[in-house]
């Protein structure tokens, strides 16, 4: 057997418990990795995982090789360090020792989760991931643009959106290299830089209907967050988050998702074509 045709046969032995799997990138990282060829073990509330209940981790985890990690509210919060370094090491010590979490470029708050995967004796990689093009498709968001606004606390200032499925292609080509990105941490963007406002602008020419960005300062942001029924611990995170993450700190490229798939990422105009012609934004 040739070392390809060995390395081949190896990755679809794998099987990988993807958290979040009927989420938004752990949706896409399930999908990925069974075209990569792994057996990917869903772990959501549906399949009797949850974060908050640590009994539910081990059925789980045994017998897995690796695992996606994506703590379900802010890989910021206290809540998600803890978790996800009490999960790291249950994986460790159940022979899980392979583990990608999903972190977040530029939040300083998610430093102790990182820290808490890295302590954990893990063979870790850590991917920081930017907002994502399908914030405008997908979740909270979406409802006001469909009635022709996006009020956000982002101001003017320039992101590298990035395509969620270029996420779930960086795990799975992560998980599916050996021991290549074990240790280190990839920061993923999009091809270019654009203001929420131009986002908003190309996807109101998509659709052919006007939709205006509205920007607000966070605190009242927040206000609007615990109006809609948000927990306020969990809404005053969020404006801890927006106040660091929106003073541009993001507003630069990087060369990581070429790096490690070969290929640029997903522009932000084909992810908002698609979306369009799958009616994302029709009322």
């Amino acid at each position: 057997m040739t070392e390809n045709a060995a390395d081949k046969a190896n990755t679809q032995r794998m099987t990988v418990v993807v958290t979040g799997a009927s989420g938004r990138t752990g949706s896409r990282v399930a999908e990925a990795a069974r075209g990569a060829g792994l057996t990917v073990r869903a772990a959501s509330r549906a399949q009797g995982f949850d974060w908050e209940n640590p009994t539910t981790w081990a059925e789980t985890l045994r017998d897995a090789d690796a695992a996606y990690l994506m703590y379900p509210s802010d890989v910021g919060s206290p809540a998600a360090a803890e978790g996800v370094g009490a999960l790291a090491r249950e994986a460790v010590g159940l022979g899980v020792r392979r583990l990608v979490l999903l972190s977040a470029r530029g939040e300083d708050q998610a430093l102790p989760t990182e820290e808490a995967l890295t302590s954990s004796g893990a063979d870790w990689t850590i991917v920081r991931a930017t907002w994502f093009a399908q914030n405008f498709s997908e979740g909270p968001l979406v409802e006001g643009m469909v009635h022709g606004e996006l009020v956000f606390p982002a101001g003017e200032v320039k992101e590298p959106f990035i395509d969620v499925r270029d996420i779930a292609d960086v795990v799975t080509a992560v998980l599916t290299s050996g021991d290549g990105h074990v240790g280190r941490t990839l920061e993923l963007t999009g091809p270019r830089l654009l203001s929420w406002r131009e986002a908003v602008a190309e996807i109101s020419e998509a659709t052919g209907s006007t939709i205006t960005y509205t920007p607000v300062p966070t605190a009242a942001y927040g206000e609007a967050l615990t109006g809609f029924g948000v927990p306020a611990e969990e809404a005053e995170l969020l404006v801890e988050v927006f106040e660091t993450l929106m003073d541009g700190r993001n507003a630069h490229l990087t060369d990581d998702v070429r790096e490690v798939l070969g290929r640029a990422p997903r522009d932000f105009s084909d992810f908002v074509r698609e979306a369009a012609a799958a009616g994302a934004w029709k009322a």
